[in-house]
């Protein structure tokens, strides 16, 4: 946050940010309708570290994770490898959609539409299944992950976050 937005954050009472990659302002929701409203924001001894506790209204994170802070860097001494999850694809993916990239095979399925992702989903579930009758372990965890990242396309597609499965798988196991 730079003046401004902290000022903007607290007559709003919704967060507010300076985006220093986009040289503006950026209300958080603005596009994704996910708002922070703002419980108390306390700063440091030295004033230039602020900490914002919100009521988070859906995911904070672009990758539809509760935080952006899920990159296990360093723990007990040790240095920790880059975590690889499904939010971080979905996150690759959606970004994809937003920031074109020429030749990228992501890319080629949003164009196609949704016509051509369902095709490829079921294709791929097709492939699952063959493997799998085939008592073939390695090609089913092969095929598994091409339909799992197709099904992330398809929900890039069509606005549904890693979170809303989550929770829909969740209310089942009551």
């Amino acid at each position: 946050m730079n003046e401004e937005s902290l000022n903007i954050s607290i007559n709003e009472g919704k967060t507010c940010f300076w985006s220093r990659s986009r040289k503006e302002l950026w209300r958080k929701g603005e596009t994704s309708g996910n708002v922070q409203e703002i419980v108390s924001i306390k700063a440091d001894c030295d004033m230039d570290t602020l900490l914002i506790r919100v009521l988070a209204r859906g995911p904070a994170c672009h990758t539809g994770t509760q935080s952006c802070f899920f990159e296990d860097i360093y723990a007990c001494g040790e240095k920790q490898a880059k975590s690889f999850s499904l939010e971080t694809l979905h996150g690759i993916i959606k970004d994809r959609k937003i920031n074109v990239k020429p030749g990228s095979y992501t890319n080629y399925l949003f164009d196609k539409g949704i016509d051509k992702i369902l095709k490829k989903l079921g294709e791929e579930s097709t492939e699952v299944i063959i493997a799998a009758k085939s008592d073939n372990k390695a090609d089913t965890i092969y095929e598994l992950s091409d339909l799992v990242y197709h099904a992330l396309v398809l929900m890039t597609e069509m606005e549904i976050s890693p979170e809303e499965v989550r929770n829909e798988l969740a209310s089942r196991h009551k």
